[in-house]
């Protein structure tokens, strides 16, 4: 089932003041349990993690920054008003 646009505006905002958060304290706990990696190392670590998170919510995060393409158009206005 597709999520409609205003659910996926409400689930990336979860994603990202909720999720995000929890993700980054999973990762740097992760890297802190591992001996302390050379600094190239480490960075190549963080920046993996840093686009693996975001994969699985591509669908969710596509389109959000757009304009509602479910509301109705009125001649001439913005249809955010």
């Amino acid at each position: 089932m597709a999520l409609s646009y205003k659910a996926r505006r409400r689930w990336s905002l979860v994603i990202l003041l909720v999720g995000l958060p929890l993700y980054i304290v999973a990762a740097v706990t992760l890297v802190g349990w591992l001996e302390r990696p050379s600094i190239p190392v480490e960075l190549l670590i963080y920046v993996a993690l840093g686009v693996v998170w975001a994969l699985p919510f591509r669908l969710v995060f596509r389109g959000v920054g757009q304009a509602d393409p479910d509301a109705e158009r009125t001649e001439g206005g913005d249809p955010r008003s």
